[in-house]
């Protein structure tokens, strides 16, 4: 009984102490701090959901946008889906077809001019069969600009033009040029290769360096001869390598796909077998862009040549300055068309002499046709010529025209002069009004009505 009352004694104390316990003062302060301690935690809780809320509504925002643009893209597929290929071959081949079919019956009406009594009757006849011709041609041009693809072409003629140029800015200025593979180039002077006809060799080497994809480095620049400074001198260099290390391995064309230097000697040799003939010639376009380049140029060939020939002609900022300058003096501007003329050497070798009225008849087609669409304020033509009486002839029989151009540069055109640093930069500066005009009047005896037609092409 003493032991039961004494538990009971100690339990009730136990008791008593406990209440005391739950009564004082530490025991809420425990209860407190732990409280607060779990509401701040499901406060970071409640604002870490909420910033991932956030968060997901904007990935939901933008997702949504992007369908959006997506249905949209889909929904306009044929306000920038290009012309199907075959359209275009098909168109192009039109506007080529109706060019020849006036070229024959245009020479044989004057060939029957020649052999019957009533002349005016075929005169007539002409002048009807190239009216309707000049319209025909006119309303076929101008389906290029409503079918609904005139700005797909512009957008990817820039395109696959800055894709062109970054490959070669990238094949042709390595990092190291210790470690590149090269294409050295060298060519055997000759008097009979002029510097247009030198050129072309050049630009043959860029796009077999492209196509191996090899550096280029001119060798025995001496003989290049496109002016007594070198190439530099008128144009941006090709690249940034300018020699070979003398431990470099070297081979003869074709070498090995794996030397680090290959040597091709221009002009080239008959070769024994065609195997030996680089794969790589200007008219072969690569593979990866013959599709789209056939789909977008009438002339794919002349279009990937071009790219070459704009990529090595970069102007020092001299030569700019001597461009601009020019402008200014001759007052260049268009409407206007090109009119290259190569008298002196050419007519008493490779070439028959053309009188200037045959010339200006194209150009006369030009601006009629180009008159359909409006009025021409000024009919205007830059002459390019060796012969510099031709300015007078041009401005006494053709008063209706300006005659824009500088018989000076005429004067460096002549065979004894043409090689002397102020003809080459004169020739030069030709070329590139030339390549400026809307339309070209020239014949392809002449390497710089060639390389004018490289630079300046159109689809």
């Amino acid at each position: 009984m003493r032991i039961n009352k004494r538990l009971r004694t100690f339990i009730v104390l136990m008791i008593f102490l406990w209440v005391i316990y739950m009564l004082s003062p530490d025991f809420n302060h425990n209860d407190e701090v732990y409280l607060n301690k779990k509401l701040h935690e499901a406060i970071n809780e409640l604002k870490k959901l909420h910033v991932e809320n956030k968060n997901l509504k904007l990935k939901v925002t933008s997702l949504h946008k992007m369908l959006e643009k997506h249905k949209n893209k889909n929904s306009d597929a044929n306000a920038w889906k290009g012309p199907r290929e075959q359209y275009e071959l098909v168109r192009r081949r039109i506007y080529a077809n109706t060019k020849e079919i006036w070229y024959y019956i245009s020479s044989e009406l004057r060939s029957l001019s020649r052999e019957v009594t009533d002349v005016d009757h075929v005169d007539r006849m002409k002048s009807m069969v190239d009216e309707h011709y000049r319209s025909l041609l006119n309303d076929e041009a101008r389906l290029a600009d409503v079918d609904g693809h005139s700005a797909w072409r512009h957008r990817e003629n820039k395109y696959l033009s800055r894709l062109v140029e970054k490959r070669l800015v990238r094949s042709q200025n390595p990092p190291d040029c210790g470690n590149a593979k090269k294409l050295v180039c060298n060519f055997v002077n000759s008097h009979w290769c002029g510097y247009s006809c030198r050129l072309h060799h050049f630009i043959k080497c860029l796009i077999i360096a492209y196509g191996t994809e090899r550096t280029l480095v001119i060798g025995n620049p001496a003989s290049w001869e496109f002016t007594s400074g070198g190439w530099d001198t008128l144009f941006l260099p090709p690249s940034t390598c300018a020699s070979v290390a003398a431990n470099e391995p070297v081979l003869e064309w074709p070498g090995l796909r794996d030397v680090q230097v290959v040597n091709l000697t221009l002009p080239e040799p008959p070769y024994p077998s065609p195997r030996l003939r680089p794969r790589f010639i200007p008219v072969v376009l690569p593979e990866d862009l013959a599709r789209r380049i056939n789909v977008l140029h009438g002339d794919p060939a002349v279009w990937w040549i071009g790219q070459f020939f704009k990529y090595l002609l970069r102007p020092q900022p001299a030569t700019s300055d001597a461009f601009d300058a020019y402008a200014k003096r001759v007052r260049f501007q268009k409407p206007i068309v090109g009119v290259h003329i190569r008298r002196e050497d050419k007519i008493f070798s490779e070439a028959a002499l053309h009188e200037l009225d045959e010339y200006m008849y194209h150009v006369g087609e030009y601006y009629k046709i180009k008159q359909l669409n409006g009025g021409v304020d000024k009919k205007r033509i830059y002459l390019a010529t060796d012969e510099p009486t031709l300015f007078d002839e041009a401005k006494r029989k053709y008063p209706e025209y300006d005659i824009i151009g500088d018989p000076s540069l005429s004067e460096s055109g002549k065979f004894a002069t043409r090689e002397m640093n102020h003809s080459i930069l004169n020739i030069n500066i030709d070329i590139h009004f030339l390549s400026l005009c809307d339309y070209l009047v020239c014949t392809f005896s002449s390497n710089v009505c060639i390389r004018t037609l490289f630079i300046n092409n159109y689809y």
